[in-house]
């Protein structure tokens, strides 16, 4: 017999299952501490950002100017000018901390009600957030002084320090929550501890490696900040997936009849060769956000890669080691009333699966056109999506204390929390030409001896105001001057984020249906097969769009998930979702598909092998979704407003992905082409097939080849 290599791999792996143990173990600890001790490194302002912006910051670094972290401080009375007194404690007693520089005079707003109080924190701006503390004790002790006052503060130290305490507290949320969940779930779903155990696990420990693979690579790729929050979010669902669809299918072979070894080693050939191919797509996929011209998005590829390569790699190597060392203490601790391990007809039936399947197949058209009347009716509010980097004063909510402050002091003060920081760089920065051209701004800052000059210009208009600012005020200003000057700050960032991906997504999306057709093509050897994927792809991706639109920028039942509508979707989130959504729903696609086409090859018609293929799936699949659903919702409940997008959006894509379009619209689909699924290219028949089943029986219990239904193959 001729074993495909996860086959291979598997029966090499249960023959050495101390050294592929006590291996995988080495390679968790040797990874995970040499990363822990490297450190991480994150990426720079210029590194994070676009177009002209990254310029300007560039500019900024080349010249070792990197812009310290300011901050505003604004005390509000309700009778016109009460607040000097307050805005002199609160200057003095920021003064004292010895950490602010550059400390001005209070500045009153146009009705004499408030007072803007600007100043930089001392010292590298990527470690204030560190040291900001005392001053924020100093300006909360004021506070407490002046009831009758109101004291906001806002700036890149103060909301630093809060954005990195709570994505330590949501960190912690997520994993305390996720592993319960899916700890839970996979009990129900096998009835035992061990069993249940197992799959956890293994995801844990190949998050750990890859934390510390990832940090390593940090070295070379510098990082953003909640990389590690979307590297644990794959990591463990994919993780916990592919041990999931590996165990199951030991366990039917055993309750098939056959040996442990034989059981063991079609589960290899099965499901190994399915987490095989699925994790090379979503590998391959997550290569797609190389394309995008990003950094962000080229540290995300390169965390997903680390953490699916190690996933894979333990499902097919050291699971197959430890359930052949279990043996039958796979099924210890069992829970009364949940192990249905033996019960046989139950999993012949396929249970609801069989259910939804016999009106399916039977009108195949009717429900294949209502799955995508639903599915588009869920995309239609995508059509009006609109994107931007959003701030953190939309990042955490209206009621936050940061959000808050940055509302009031933009109120009183217009463009004061977002003005655009505008860098020119000349030959001679004290050039007369240049002089003239500074004396139209009222906040320039020379640096004469590294020829760049910073100008600071208050957006009270927004994006239309820096429209005006590049387009008008800046040539008018610099044109025939010889200098360079380009526009940064968290608007002009947002606007060249925005621009950058709009032309980043055609080669991503390009590459990675490319790539996703051909990887299909190569492994069911069918061009039907391959469109039909990614078009049911592309219709799961349109419909979590089309939530994330309704929720999140429209603010549809977003206060149903603790959420509010924010006007606009995250930048980075629709692309992410895109290439994470083609790379994962190809674990259930080749999963299902493998088992359809197995019963095929079988001698199976293609209607009957659908049915048998989906019905013997739907355990599994079912049980993974629940799973990835359970721990992207996690991700939806937790603070930022991005990784609520995230979560919210991907776990739709996965419940809608699992039910909709592999229960319905796939078998509908298959069973109006028929035989013409199987279709393969001509220059691909000489090309050596891929196994989908195993054809041999060895040493077990149940015949050469089971009687159709008998639910000995599979």
């Amino acid at each position: 017999m001729r074993r495909n290599l996860a086959a291979r791999i598997g029966v090499w792996s249960a023959h050495h299952r101390k050294t592929a143990i006590l291996g995988w173990l080495l390679f968790v600890v040797l990874a995970a501490g040499i990363g822990g001790a490297s450190g991480l490194v994150e990426m720079t302002d210029s590194e994070n950002a676009a177009g002209d912006s990254a310029r300007a910051e560039q500019i900024l670094d080349d010249a070792g100017l990197g812009q310290p972290a300011g901050e505003l401080v604004m005390v509000s009375t309700a009778k016109a000018g009460d607040w000097q007194g307050a805005a002199r404690e609160v200057s003095a007693a920021m003064g004292k901390t010895g950490e602010v520089a550059n400390l001005a005079a209070p500045i009153p707003s146009e009705d004499g009600k408030d007072a803007l109080i600007t100043f930089d924190m001392k010292g590298d701006a990527a470690t204030a957030p560190d040291r900001v503390q005392p001053v924020l004790d100093a300006v909360s002790a004021v506070r407490a002084d002046h009831p009758d006052v109101t004291i906001h503060q806002f700036g890149e130290a103060s909301a630093g320090k809060w954005l990195g305490d709570l994505l330590s507290e949501d960190f912690k949320k997520a994993e305390f929550t996720a592993v319960p969940l899916a700890l839970g779930i996979l009990l129900v779903a096998f009835g035992a501890v061990v069993a249940a155990l197992l799959p956890v696990g293994l995801a844990l420990t190949a998050c750990m490696a890859a934390f510390g693979l990832l940090s390593l690579a940090s070295h070379q790729l510098h990082l953003f900040q909640t990389t590690y929050s979307v590297m644990f979010l794959m990591g463990f669902a994919v993780g916990v997936d592919y041990c999931l669809f590996y165990l199951r299918r030991e366990r039917d072979e055993r309750a098939a009849g056959r040996d442990a070894e034989t059981a063991l080693r079609i589960a290899a050939a099965t499901s190994g060769r399915a987490v095989l191919v699925s994790g090379l797509t979503v590998m391959v996929a997550m290569a797609g956000m190389f394309l995008s011209g990003l950094m962000l998005f080229k540290g995300f590829a390169l965390a997903t890669i680390i953490v699916v390569f190690i996933a894979m790699l333990g499902s097919v190597t050291v699971l197959p080691a430890l359930l052949s060392w279990l043996g039958d203490r796979i099924d210890a601790g069992r829970v009364p009333l949940l192990n249905r391990r033996g019960s046989r007809r139950a999993r012949t039936s396929g249970g609801l699966a069989g259910t939804v399947l016999k009106p399916v197949l039977s009108r195949p058209k009717i429900f294949a056109v209502a799955s995508v009347v639903v599915l588009l009716a869920l995309a239609a509010p995508a059509l009006g999506m609109k994107t931007e980097q959003l701030g953190l004063e939309k990042q955490f909510g209206s009621d936050s204390q940061l959000s808050v402050a940055y509302r009031q002091i933009n109120e009183s003060f217009p463009g004061g929390p977002a003005p655009a920081l505008v860098v020119v760089k000349a030959d001679n920065i004290e050039a007369p030409a240049l002089r003239k051209a500074f004396d139209g701004f009222d906040k320039v800052t020379v640096h004469k001896a590294q020829n760049v000059a910073e100008i600071e210009v208050p957006l009270p208009d927004g994006k239309a105001g820096l429209s005006e600012l590049r387009k008008e005020r800046l040539p008018a200003a610099f044109d025939g001057t010889g200098a360079q000057a380009y526009v940064t700050g968290e608007i002009a960032g947002s606007v060249d984020f925005n621009d950058q991906l709009e032309r980043g997504i055609v080669p991503v999306f390009a590459f990675i249906t490319a790539v996703t057709f051909l990887l299909m093509l190569f492994c069911f050897r069918s061009y039907v097969i391959a469109v039909t994927s990614i078009l049911l792809n592309l219709l799961s991706v349109a419909a979590a769009y089309g939530v994330m639109v309704a929720v999140f920028q429209h603010g549809w039942g977003a206060s149903l998930i603790g959420s509010e509508g924010v006007g606009a979707i995250e930048a980075w989130i629709p692309l992410f979702v895109l290439v994470v959504l083609f790379g994962l729903s190809m674990d259930y696609h080749v999963f299902v598909v493998s088992r359809i086409r197995e019963a095929r090859d079988r001698g199976l018609h293609t209607r009957a092998a659908i049915d048998e293929g989906i019905r013997r799936t739907a355990g599994a699949v079912t049980g993974a979704a629940v799973i990835m659903v359970a721990v992207f919702a996690v991700f939806g409940t937790l603070s930022m407003q991005d990784m609520q997008q995230m979560g919210v959006g991907l776990a739709v894509a996965v419940l809608l992905d699992a039910t909709i379009v592999r229960m319905v619209l796939l078998p509908s689909v298959m069973a109006l082409l028929g035989e013409r699924n199987w279709r393969t290219p001509r220059g691909l028949t000489r090309l050596p097939g891929l196994e989908h089943g195993e054809r041999e029986t060895g040493r077990g219990t149940g015949p050469a080849e089971a009687p159709v239904g008998s639910g000995l193959r599979g």
